[in-house]
């Protein structure tokens, strides 16, 4: 039996019988991108998994046919020359998000279908404990290319997670990865036929359900901790990093790219 404890919304929450619980990302209509009542409701799902004690571990999926395509970038260049305080806010908000994800007893299993991009998309996979996507899957940091930085703790888990040299070339030449070259270098734990990710996910989560709570919470929160500089003390540096570029032309040129599906010409103002 399953129980919905957030029925409706941005994001939904559900929890069964066994303890694993579902969190939909559920903007469909937008790719699941992230604005900021969008990251607002993020938040307030994942403080309600912190306060679940029948949590025992938690699947992060996207409604539709994509996982996350990361911030609404249409959203963004309605803002014109406020977005850098919308950004401010944002970034705050996902960057909590990112955290409470990460710092919740519970382990994280990201089921990925169609485009994980972007500090939303991409961010959130670099944030879950273990990875499950779809054969048809695609990876894409995506800031740079929007004449922004990583977010949401992308510098610090990336680098540890593939490497500082993949990571480098990831964010600096923004490939789009398939779902077997994000297993092939470290991105993902599982790939497998579309048709399989819920089910898949699910097995993945009832297995960490059944095993010992504490000693899966703490052997995350030691892992989490053995990255060395821990990802909340990057967090200050790319908030600050993101709003300074996101006052910048280039910035506003990269969103119209995105925006109108064209290669964009950056000046370096």
């Amino acid at each position: 039996m399953t129980e919905k404890l957030i029925d409706s919304g941005l994001v939904l929450l559900d929890l069964d019988d066994s303890g694993v619980g579902r969190l939909t990302l559920n903007r469909p209509e937008a790719a699941n991108g992230m604005s900021v009542p969008f990251l607002r409701a993020l938040y307030d799902a994942l403080m309600h998994c912190h306060r679940e004690p029948r949590l025992r571990a938690l699947v992060v999926a996207g409604a539709g046919p994509n996982f996350c395509a990361g911030g609404d970038v249409k959203d963004f260049a309605s803002k014109g020359e406020a977005l850098p305080d919308y950004l401010r806010e944002a970034t705050s908000w996902l960057q909590i998000s990112v955290s409470a994800l990460m710092r919740l007893n519970a382990p994280v299993v990201a089921a990925v279908q169609g485009f994980a991009a972007g500090g939303g998309g991409f961010g959130l996979v670099c944030a879950s404990d273990l990875v499950v996507a779809a054969e048809s899957a695609k990876f894409l940091p995506g800031a740079t290319r929007a004449g922004m930085a990583p977010d949401a703790g992308v510098s610090v888990t990336l680098p540890r997670l593939v490497g500082l040299r993949r990571a480098m070339e990831l964010v600096l030449t923004n490939p789009t990865l398939s779902a077997a070259q994000a297993l092939d270098i470290g991105l993902v734990n599982q790939v497998v036929p579309d048709g399989e990710l819920t089910e898949a996910a699910d097995r993945l989560a009832a297995t960490l359900a059944a095993g010992a709570p504490r000693a899966l919470a703490a052997s995350k929160r030691l892992l989490w901790d053995g990255v060395g500089r821990s990802v909340e003390s990057g967090l200050p540096d790319e908030a600050r990093t993101v709003a300074e570029l996101s006052g910048t032309s280039d910035a506003r040129e990269g969103l119209a790219a995105v925006i109108e599906r064209r290669r964009p010409v950056f000046t370096g103002r």
